[in-house]
């Protein structure tokens, strides 16, 4: 294995030139603006940032380019195996470009600040990238980043002097940053200071990574093996990227299939994460949901399975949207529920009564609801696929649901302190859309496909989260995000409520809308004093909703 050192400017220069490419076992791009960050800061501190694994071969491979902009090169291109988020991060930010994330292109945009202190905390990945929230939270935000050298840019911070673009600094000269700064005098004891600085941001180009390559005598599948362990090691990848990998080893050019399908399904309005296509590849060829049995799969029962993956994935999404009305997959707990859909549509060969749709419909909600496939979810999923094979249908299902969770019921005590994330949640949603509960200003009905920004359906807090702050510190952040306090309005709607207290705003809107959303501000519920009143009772009229919903009864 030849080994060789590799500046980072040098690296980003042959993304760009194409002269380094990604195999088409890689997955896409996949970082957050603070793993981009975070990657800075390592950098500007001189901290080690691994190593770089490429293929040198002769061999005709299937390639896929980098999120960030290049050309196809004349000659054979080296092969990046391990290193292609951070050197994709790395161009990104210094030719100042956004990323292509499935077709979408987005902005990586990091600032520098010139008056870090010079003792530098750690950073955190616990930093918000949202900078939509109220203004005591952007405060907060601000004078915890003072004390950083990148943040991800936010306008706020942007607009203030001491704070550069990291894509500028690679692109300007000190003067004309240092102008921007304020400082236009080589007298200004901040002069060396700021300057000595920018120099170190650009000396990130200079760091330098030993760069293993692999030797061209090496065959795609010993170099897929080879890729396979180390991300294995690092447990960088997800067991469905491992297994694409081993699947692209074996049928070359698949990957371009898979995604053309998948494009297909999002075109739909469905979008469905390759990783869910893939679960449901394997299950339909093996029986089982186990990532682990690919490397045993040959290239004709992959082909032959992914005709019946295609088949069994489109009845999903057509049940999806005409059985259960979901017609986006951020209503599901786990993208598995499509695979058992799929599997139970291709073992019963699409032959399905009225009577075997209606109990799978009942126990895909209550599956969903209970975040049937949270924990062990692989474990979980073998299950209910050998309930199918059985030959059972839903009934069978629910009732291992029901073995496994306790009860299918919730209850008020139940719901105490969950989250938006919630499956519980997710079926408040859909049961609240089922009884056309509208958007208290527009009246439009809740619904999470609406166009333009400010008829888009989101939660919000009933209590808002600024105002509960400021009349109850005692509350903590779960008692103020919990789904007791959450309501679906569109995004100007909550722009009309801002912080304002509920027995403001509550005069501004029909009262019938908040019945349709349990919402329930009558004996003083509407004030702070009385919050727990309030989450108490919305608590156990959305229990009961759910319940019904659900086709449940408490017992």
């Amino acid at each position: 294995m030849a080994k060789s050192e590799q500046k980072v400017r040098d690296l980003v220069a042959k993304i760009r030139n194409g002269e380094l490419m990604l195999p088409e076992m890689q997955r896409g791009y996949v970082w957050k603006s603070t793993d981009v960050r975070n990657l800075f800061d390592s950098l500007y501190r001189g901290y080690p940032s691994g190593v770089i694994l490429a293929w040198e071969t002769d061999e005709p491979v299937e390639t896929r380019g980098f999120a960030v902009e290049s050309t196809t090169a004349p000659t054979r291109p080296l092969l990046l195996l391990d290193g292609q988020q951070r050197l994709t991060s790395l161009a990104a930010v210094m030719n100042g470009e956004g990323v292509r994330v499935k077709d979408r292109k987005r902005e990586i945009s990091l600032l520098f600040n010139l008056e870090h202190p010079d003792e530098l905390p750690f950073t955190s990945t616990e930093e918000s990238e949202d900078t939509s929230g109220e203004e005591s939270e952007v405060d907060r935000l601000a004078e915890s980043t003072s004390r950083l050298a990148f943040v991800v840019k936010t306008n706020r911070l942007a607009s203030q002097p001491q704070w550069v673009e990291v894509s500028e600094i690679f692109k300007m000269g000190d003067s004309a940053i240092l102008k921007a700064a304020g400082v236009i005098d080589l007298e200004d004891p901040r002069y060396e200071k700021y300057q000595q600085r920018l120099q170190k941001v650009r000396a990130i180009g200079d760091y330098v990574y030993r760069m293993d390559i692999l030797e061209r005598t090496m065959s795609y599948e010993e170099v897929t093996e080879i890729f396979v362990r180390v991300n294995s090691l690092g447990v960088t990848l997800r067991s469905s990227d491992l297994a694409l990998a081993q699947i692209t080893a074996r049928w070359r050019g698949s990957l371009q299939i898979f995604q053309e399908y998948q494009d297909s399904v999002v075109a739909s309005g469905l979008s469905i994460d390759l990783s869910a296509l893939l679960r449901t590849l394997v299950a339909l060829i093996t029986g089982q949901a186990k990532f682990s049995t690919v490397n045993s799969l040959t290239v004709e029962q992959l082909q032959a399975g992914w005709e019946r993956t295609q088949r069994a994935f489109d009845f999903a999404v057509n049940f999806l949207k005409s059985n259960l009305h979901i017609d986006t997959l951020s209503l599901l707990s786990s993208p598995y529920l499509l695979t058992t859909l799929a599997y139970w549509a291709d073992h019963h060969d699409y032959n399905i009564s009225s009577e075997d749709a209606d109990a799978f419909r009942r126990w895909f909600l209550n599956a969903n609801a209970k975040a049937r496939y949270a924990g062990s979810a692989e474990t979980k999923l073998n299950q209910d696929l050998a309930v199918i094979r059985r030959g059972s249908g839903g009934d069978e299902l629910l009732e291992r649901l029901s073995n496994d969770v306790g009860r299918l019921y919730f209850t008020a005590s139940e719901l105490r302190g969950r989250n938006t994330s919630s499956g519980a949640f997710k079926t408040l949603f859909m049961a609240l859309r089922h009884d056309s509960a509208k958007d208290w200003a527009s009246d439009l009905v809740v619904a999470p496909t609406h166009k333009g920004k400010t008829s888009k359906i989101e939660y919000h807090h009933i209590f808002p989260k600024a105002y509960l702050e400021k009349v109850r510190p005692d509350l903590d952040r779960q008692q103020i995000n919990q789904i007791g306090n959450m309501a679906f309005i569109g995004s100007g709607t909550n722009k009309k409520i801002s912080a304002s207290a509920p027995s403001e705003y509550r005069t501004r809107f029909a009262e019938h809308h908040f019945d349709a959303q349990l919402i329930d501000f009558s004996d003083g519920k509407d004030q702070p004093g009385n919050y727990e009143m309030f989450i108490d009772r919305r608590l156990e009229l959305i229990a009961k909703r759910i319940n019904k919903y659900l086709g449940v009864e408490a017992s």
